[in-house]
């Protein structure tokens, strides 16, 4: 029986690395194919001054006249080696750049994610169990205008509510980090560097938090209403422990997957929140290599961030099957 599960789990993830394989290569030939569109790559490098014919030199120096086929297998095997390109901004690797970005990116997407689990989970559960109280009924009205209003909007509005009327938080940057090590810089060692990242991280919160409270709420009804439920109640069991403990574990296995899916997709959705915030993180260097048509550093953007994404389904995957091995098997045998 284990010997068979196994295998089951050996062969699902064999097909979620052909799978994720699949995916990365069709973001890396999306990403490629659009940076013809984006600008020449001679006018960011030596301008307009430069003569025709070195400039065709150039393009011949640099493969630029080879065809699209054979320019995206020498890209592809550049990527496989780590080279993504090289900046032309910066003058150095792409990948380098974003690593130094990257960490800054992460630090928000964890500070909105903790405030999203920390207060859907209550409020997707206090409103599923007294679904008609006045506090359930305000909590469910506040999750549609949450909503209805864009990211950017709620960070420009909470700029001039706490920075600039009340001055209770900063406005912009990361403010005093520590560094832990590598490119890896933390907000979350010292006060200065939790004021700096507390309104980016409820700004960014703010697209996903009502998602998961409407998401709880109505999973979280669906189970009260199953027939263990209703056994629990009439063994005597103490409602906190149906609640948190029975109820609850059944309503988060569907979240998990969701919630998943979410969190990958947040690092894509930092773009505005960290352009209104001066956030120094991928979002923020994303729109200004579009600004200075920097090639190198947008497709290799497109290819961190699809790898994020994808790890992370994978990974959420992994662990739905873990919490429900029933799912899992199911899914493998499929």
């Amino acid at each position: 029986m284990n010997h068979s599960k196994g295998g089951g789990m050996l062969a699902y993830l064999v097909k979620r690395l052909f799978q994720a394989i699949a995916v990365m290569l069709a973001i890396s030939f999306i990403g490629f194919a659009i940076q013809d569109n984006l600008g020449d790559p001679l006018r960011e490098l030596v301008g307009q001054s430069v003569s025709e014919e070195t400039r065709q030199q150039l393009r011949d120096e640099l493969g630029l006249n080879d065809s699209f086929l054979t320019q995206y297998v020498r890209f592809l095997g550049n990527a496989v080696q780590g080279d993504l390109g090289t900046s032309y901004f910066f003058k150095e690797p792409a990948l380098d750049v974003i690593m130094k970005k990257l960490p800054a990116t992460l630090e928000l997407v964890l500070g909105a994610t903790l405030i999203i689990v920390g207060l859907s989970v209550p409020l997707g559960v206090y409103t599923a169990i007294k679904p008609n109280s006045i506090p359930s009924k305000i909590i469910m009205g506040a999750s549609i205008v949450g909503i209805s209003i864009p990211v950017f909007l709620t960070a420009i509005l909470m700029i001039y509510v706490f920075s600039v009327e009340l001055h209770w938080l900063p406005s912009y940057g990361r403010g005093d980090v520590v560094h832990v090590f590598g490119y890896w810089d933390t907000n979350f060692a010292n006060v200065d560097g939790w004021a700096h990242i507390l309104l980016p991280s409820i700004a960014l919160a703010s697209i996903m938090l009502p998602l998961f409270v409407r998401l709880i709420r109505a999973e979280m009804m669906e189970v009260l209403q199953s027939e263990y439920v209703k056994y629990a109640k009439a063994k005597g069991i103490h409602p906190g422990r149906i609640y948190f403990v029975h109820a609850l574990k059944n309503t988060l296995l569907p979240v998990i997957t969701v919630g998943g899916v979410q969190i990958g997709t947040m690092v894509a959705y930092t773009i505005l929140t960290e352009t209104v915030f001066q956030w120094p993180g991928m979002g923020f260097m994303f729109l200004e290599a579009v600004n200075r048509v920097d090639t190198p550093l947008i497709v290799a953007y497109l290819i961190v961030v699809g790898f994020i994404f994808v790890v992370t389904n994978t990974i959420v995957d992994l662990i739905y099957g873990l919490v429900n091995p029933t799912v899992n098997l199911a899914r493998m045998g499929a």
